[in-house]
């Protein structure tokens, strides 16, 4: 059995988190979640939830409005190297077949991977998915991607070509000698392509057979959050 763990960042995004930790905490040996030590609600979860909850600042040092690069290592550093490690954000939710799936891959350890993601836009899909779910995988051989609308690829493809982006990195970081995230950039931007292309072009690899759900609380402009927190909170009206 491979080992699998897990850093998460999530600063003012305990909305999502309340949607996907009870969920992917149960798929790894080890989950580690990075917040702000201001965000006492993502505190609170992941104490309630059993998962180890570092509280940091250096997202905000030397003047950045959110550095996550820097969050992330301050998880790496706290996970164990001795297997695989996912990063995935705070408002990705991945299936009950998510850690079955991924050990029956054959992955590569000098190759960093990824996958596709849903995207439900809105509590009220959420919601109503949830309470009646619909298979993701059926009959043995298929994924339904048509539970909710895939979202892109980062592909560049006139160039440099398939680039797992950071909602969701899987690698070895023992086997391939990466341990740590860019941290130049002050925003959390650019600096996932910028870790994934630490590994060249064929070792930048696409795993169909995993997929995850992002959770949006509205259609917003892409990277509306790259700089804090803008977009509407991920809840239900009535029970806010």
């Amino acid at each position: 059995m491979k080992k699998l763990y897990a850093v998460t960042v999530c600063h003012d995004y305990s909305d999502f988190l309340a949607w996907t930790l009870p969920y992917n905490r149960t798929l790894f040996d080890k989950m580690i979640v990075v917040t702000g030590k201001s965000d006492i609600k993502t505190q609170n979860m992941c104490e309630y939830y059993n998962v180890k909850c570092i509280k940091t600042d250096v997202f905000f040092e030397d003047g950045d409005k959110f550095n996550k690069g820097k969050g992330i290592n301050v998880g790496l550093n706290a996970l164990p190297k001795d297997g695989w490690i996912l990063h995935l954000d705070a408002d990705i939710y991945l299936p009950p077949q998510f850690r079955s799936m991924f050990e029956k891959l054959k992955l590569d350890k000098d190759c960093i991977y990824g996958f596709d993601r849903l995207n439900c836009s809105g509590i009220d899909q959420w919601s109503k998915f949830m309470s009646s779910p619909r298979p993701i995988y059926k009959g043995w051989v298929y994924l339904d991607a048509k539970v909710f609308p895939v979202g892109e690829r980062y592909v560049a493809y006139h160039d440099e070509g398939y680039i797992p982006i950071g909602f969701a990195q899987l690698w070895n970081p023992a086997h391939s000698g990466i341990f740590y995230y860019p941290t130049e950039h002050g925003y959390a931007d650019r600096t996932d392509v910028l870790f994934a292309k630490q590994w060249s072009k064929g070792n930048r690899r696409f795993i169909p057979e995993l997929i995850g759900i992002h959770l949006e609380s509205e259609d917003a402009t892409n990277g509306i959050n790259w700089r804090g927190r803008e977009s509407k909170p991920f809840y239900i009206e009535d029970l806010k």
